[in-house]
């Protein structure tokens, strides 16, 4: 075989001449300085916006649910506070009460004439009373963090009625007891439930709940705008629960007059000052007086007779040249032989500047006081302003 067979052409496929698009092709290829094609158009911008605005709505999302947690936690404290001062309330209302009932029990001991009789059942009838604030107290329903404090005030109030139960049986017990010391011990003895139950309230029910209510945040007054806790005290003064006090009942019952038996009796003012500078008022010498807001007088008085005293009238009078005299009057409850009280007079917002005062104090004399003259004074006064 010649090299003319051998060489055999295996163009099956005839070539196409190029186009003129081809051949630029090829000449870009060719010449990589040359210039590029055409570039397609940056996507950047168009794939931004809907990012910025997922964005954005991730954080109004955010912003609204920072808002509605501060909302919720607005409406759970103001609920809380409600709940708290709603209690309080009830409780004040309570608490009211029974003073009351222990006011009434005060006057009733020491009003005159009373037969033991009549003084029994009187007192029965206030235990009655303070039964109904017990059944209060129980159908109270507490925050779950004062139920200790809630279950404190009902063992408060029944204290009261046992106390008030025990000392109307007393007075029957000691009906034909000889011994008025003797007598008036076991009075006494039942009066001390009452005292005891004033110590429960303040201790087991005031300082744990004050205490619980700062730790809750819970601040301002109840919602009859009272405090927001309220106190109780049952016996308008603690000497009723003496022996010496219960004496004075027992030997009025026996038929001795607490007001003329064993006389001398009665009254003395011992004096009088301007506070909150403690400064005597004399009746000789015109004291120049420093007119503050909270600018008070205290009269001093005690008892210089031998038996007891009770609901004593006071008198303060401010005569004054111009505006009229000023007149506050308070009562003081009673007063054991020998002791000594003050009574404090308050709010004087139209007194006289510069011009002359007198200032009377006068304390009303008891049933049976013969010696009066140590009742009252007159004390010459100027006010200014500091």
């Amino acid at each position: 075989m010649s090299e003319r067979d051998v060489d055999i052409d295996f163009d099956f496929f005839e070539e196409e001449e190029p186009t003129q698009e081809s051949s630029r092709a090829e000449r870009a290829i060719r010449r990589p300085g040359g210039p590029r094609g055409p570039r397609r158009p940056s996507q950047a911008p168009q794939n931004l916006t809907p990012l910025l605005r997922l964005v954005g709505l991730i954080a109004f999302a955010i912003l609204i649910i920072v808002l509605l947690v501060f909302w919720i936690q607005s409406c759970q404290a103001s609920s809380k506070s409600s709940t708290y001062k709603n209690y309080m309330t009830k409780v004040s209302e309570v608490a009211s009460s029974s003073q009351q009932i222990g006011r009434q029990l005060g006057n009733t001991l020491l009003a005159p004439g009373l037969k033991r009789a009549q003084l029994q059942s009187k007192i029965r009838g206030l235990a009655r009373q303070e039964q109904l604030n017990v059944d209060r107290a129980q159908g109270i329903t507490p925050p779950g963090t004062l139920l200790t404090e809630n279950q404190a005030v009902i063992q408060a109030l029944q204290y009261r009625v046992s106390g008030l139960t025990g000392l109307a049986d007393a007075l029957a017990a000691t009906a034909t007891t000889k011994n008025s010391t003797k007598a008036a011990g076991a009075l006494a003895s039942q009066m001390q439930r009452l005292l005891a139950s004033d110590v429960i309230w303040s201790d087991s029910f005031n300082s744990p709940a004050e205490a619980e209510l700062r730790r809750q945040g819970v601040t301002g007054t109840n919602d009859a705008g009272g405090p927001l806790v309220p106190g109780s005290s049952f016996l308008p003064n603690s000497a009723l629960a003496t022996t010496s006090a219960m004496t004075t009942v027992v030997e009025r019952l026996k038929g001795a007059s607490a007001g003329t038996a064993n006389c001398p009796c009665g009254t003395e003012l011992i004096g009088t000052k301007v506070l909150p500078s403690g400064k005597d008022l004399s009746t000789t010498t015109q004291t120049d007086i420093v007119v503050t807001t909270n600018m008070s007088f205290q009269v001093t008085v005690k008892n210089s007779g031998n038996v007891q005293v009770f609901s004593v009238p006071v008198k303060l009078t401010i005569e004054q040249s111009k505006g009229g005299n000023i007149v506050k009057t308070a009562k003081i409850g009673f007063l054991n032989t020998g002791d000594q009280t003050t009574v404090t007079f308050r709010n004087f917002p139209q007194v006289n500047f510069a011009s002359a005062a007198t200032i009377k104090v006068e304390v009303s004399p008891v049933a049976g006081e013969t010696k009066t003259d140590n009742n009252s004074a007159d004390y010459p006064v100027i006010f200014s302003v500091a």
